[in-house]
């Protein structure tokens, strides 16, 4: 199997003709949320029905459990001071774990009810930290827990650790998941998973502007994504998306063209940029972590 798929020509810049896509590591049940610590050159990432979090080292191939119980832990970033930041699903929240490992409770309910189960997290440059909330997490013990929304509807949120308010910034999502900034972070693009379970429902990601205040303005579909559905994802420093979907990872660039393709062996749930040189695309699989270099980025750091 070819690593890459071009689709267009302008792929062909971001591919590495001599690279090949590795398996670092295998045996989880579902693969979510990973995260690269450049200080520790170490990716964190979920399993969340084994309900732990686990750490793949970078220098030894290593993996090691980092926390467990998780909560049933899925999406995870880190804050502008390289700190965790995770959701969670069966405890219904966002948290933050500190230098010291204390873990700090960002947001677990809006206007007094349960958020649903926190499925995939950013944070800005400006420290605020925003969040997808479908309800995955709460719709089988399988994956947290099963429970009824409280809220009775699926939001994207925003929380300013300047004054501790949360904010709702879209409502108008089937199913909202992956969550990422373009490059001068003017943009914020959210997938819609919709069409899983439902297959009359969305399977696109959308892109807003996000005005001086935080609000979010002309919201319009980017993509649509298929096989399979947008999960999580995340943008490259010249704004292409690299998402994850049935047929492995999918690379949209900036004017939603779907450019090439990175096949993988099973179904893609997420992806993050990592290495020294944020240059290795780290991909979790449903059961199996993979990695591939890439001729591109990732935008967002911490």
């Amino acid at each position: 199997m070819e690593p890459f798929e071009i689709l267009d020509e302008q792929f062909r810049r971001y591919t590495i003709p001599i690279v090949w896509l590795e398996t670092l590591h295998t045996g989880m049940r579902w693969a979510e949320g990973p995260v690269y610590f450049a200080d520790l050159r170490a990716l964190i990432f979920s399993d969340i029905p084994n309900n732990r979090m686990l750490r793949w080292d970078e220098e030894t191939g290593q993996v090691a459990t980092f926390r467990a119980p998780s909560r049933y832990s899925n999406g995870n970033t880190r804050d502008r001071q390289g700190r965790l930041v995770t959701c969670e699903h069966e405890t219904r929240r966002v948290t933050r774990t500190e230098w010291d490992g204390r873990i700090t409770v960002i947001a677990d309910q809006y206007q007094g009810k349960r958020l649903n189960a926190p499925n995939d997290v950013v944070v800005r440059s400006d420290e605020t930290i925003w969040f997808t909330d479908p309800v995955y997490g709460i719709s089988a013990e399988y994956e947290g827990g099963k429970a009824e929304s409280e809220i009775g509807s699926c939001n994207v949120y925003r929380f300013d650790p300047r004054d501790g308010s949360l904010h709702v910034v879209a409502d108008d999502f089937s199913r909202p998941n992956g969550i990422a900034f373009s490059p001068d972070e003017q943009i914020l693009y959210v997938a819609d998973s919709g069409f899983w379970p439902d297959p009359t429902m969305p399977h696109h990601i959308r892109g807003f502007d996000i005005s001086p205040d935080g609000r979010l303005t002309d919201g319009r579909v980017i993509c649509e994504v298929s096989p399979g559905v947008p999960d999580g994802f995340r943008v490259d420093v010249d704004g292409n998306i690299w998402t994850s979907s049935g047929s492995g990872v999918q690379c949209i660039a900036p004017n939603g063209s779907l450019i090439g393709r990175i096949p993988v062996p099973e179904k893609v749930a997420n992806v993050a940029f990592g290495g020294p040189k944020r240059n290795r695309l780290f991909i979790c699989g449903h059961t199996s972590l993979y990695s591939i270099f890439v001729n591109t980025s990732g935008a967002q750091r911490p």
